[in-house]
């Protein structure tokens, strides 16, 4: 178990949404050296490595008071299904699926393959590529988008023109398949996620491509993040607001206790929406900040399923997902008394009140990373299937993305 789960930490420190499996084990279990610190993430004691390398630029940036508002056009964005359909739909037969995922209130909105790109004789890169859920289908299609994220909802999606960082933000009808609009931005970004309520847009930005990487093949390594900052994008209001924000500190440089060495350090949204927060590699495993980019506490009563932005806490309040494990656990939310236990390696999100999204093991679960997700009650004894096992430790394997339908 112990690979599995440093490698998960290391790529949800990484993602803004539930990915991905969550996640880019490619690039983050090859882009880290280690450094000898022990780090502790939510019962869970991981090794955390870190680049030894500078980050890109050594004076730190100076977040500028004023951001930087730059005006777009509004655009009506089509309604969310009310009520949300929670049937449980699989595909079980299919390695990327071709048929809708979904269970309760979440479903696999889009997933991604993962390549390594030659750069020069010294230099390599990390490469998505994007497949997006397509209601005429239901289904997906495969895409171009240099990056996507879907909203809650599943009617629209954001997506980056082009392949690497990107100054075109688009909002994509999944319906139409046409885009409704598309916002051009000074910054270029490299990753773009929705608000909790499907009315913004957070776009990380980049001065060059975070996922590049120094060296060839498992000597290939992080140099420091190109990260400079963040828009909010509100899609109805038609404005696009730019805030500068340094990447987070490498211990390498400086005498800091809460760190990450990743060239991508996306942002992400607090669960109300009201704040962000930023990836770290250390316990806790983010940081907040106001929607201007100033240092906030940690919401009161927030709890978070590791390195992702999504509620450890059931819908009705009572329980909380405790990280991962074989077995894992859910707690009781006033108590912290264990209610279930289950035959699973990792708990990734509420389909509902009794039913947990789940990252599966294959058979008796002797290779850890044949895997696929899974449906699986509070108390472990109802399991259903809803993706096909894949070898995620394989190079082009898929990983999911799970957004409220």
């Amino acid at each position: 178990m112990t690979r599995l789960l440093r490698d998960t930490l290391r790529e949800w420190a990484d993602e803004t949404r539930m990915p991905h499996d969550l996640a880019d084990r490619a690039l983050r279990r090859r882009a880290w050296k280690p450094v000898g610190m022990v780090v502790l993430a939510v019962g869970l004691v991981a090794a955390i490595a870190v680049s030894a390398v500078g980050l890109r630029g050594a004076a730190p940036a100076v977040r500028d008071p004023q951001a930087t508002m730059r005006a777009a056009t509004g655009v009506t964005l089509p309604p969310r299904p009310s009520p949300a359909p929670t049937d449980v739909r699989t595909d079980t037969e299919h390695s990327p699926p071709v048929k809708l995922i979904a269970a309760g209130r979440m479903a696999v909105s889009a997933y991604y393959t993962v390549r390594r790109e030659v750069v020069s004789d010294n230099e390599e890169r990390v490469m998505r590529t994007w497949s997006l859920y397509d209601p005429r289908t239901d289904g997906y299609e495969n895409t171009s988008w240099a990056w996507a994220d879907v909203a809650p909802g599943l009617q629209v999606a954001a997506v980056l023109e082009g392949e690497l960082i990107s100054k075109r933000l688009g909002i994509l009808d999944l319906n139409t398949r046409q885009i409704l609009k598309w916002i051009d931005l000074e910054h270029p970004v490299g990753s773009v996620t929705w608000s909790p309520d499907g009315t913004k847009v957070l776009a990380t930005a980049y001065s060059s491509y975070p996922d590049t990487l120094q060296g060839r093949g498992d000597q290939a390594a992080s140099t420091g993040s190109p990260r400079t900052g963040y828009y909010i994008v509100d899609v109805e209001a038609g404005t696009a607001d730019y805030h500068e924000l340094p990447p987070m500190g490498d211990p390498m440089l400086s005498n800091v206790k809460i760190f990450n060495g990743n060239g991508r350090q996306d942002l992400g949204w607090s669960l109300d929406g009201t704040m962000l927060w930023a990836p770290t590699s250390t316990s806790p495993d983010r940081v907040f900040y106001t929607l201007d980019g100033e240092k906030a506490e940690w919401p009161k009563g927030d709890r978070y399923v590791d390195y992702s932005p999504i509620s450890a806490t059931s819908p009705n309040g009572r329980l909380v997902l405790n990280g991962s494990g074989l077995p894992t656990k859910i707690t009781d939310a006033g108590t912290g008394q264990v209610v279930g236990q289950q035959k699973v390696l990792q708990l990734h999100a509420w389909a509902d009140d009794d039913n947990v999204l789940a990252l599966g093991c294959a058979g008796s679960c002797e290779n850890e990373f044949k895997n696929g997700l899974a449906l699986v009650s509070v108390d472990g004894r109802r399991m259903t299937q809803l993706s096909a096992n894949r070898d995620s430790d394989k190079d082009g394997s898929w990983r999911w993305v799970l957004t409220p339908r």
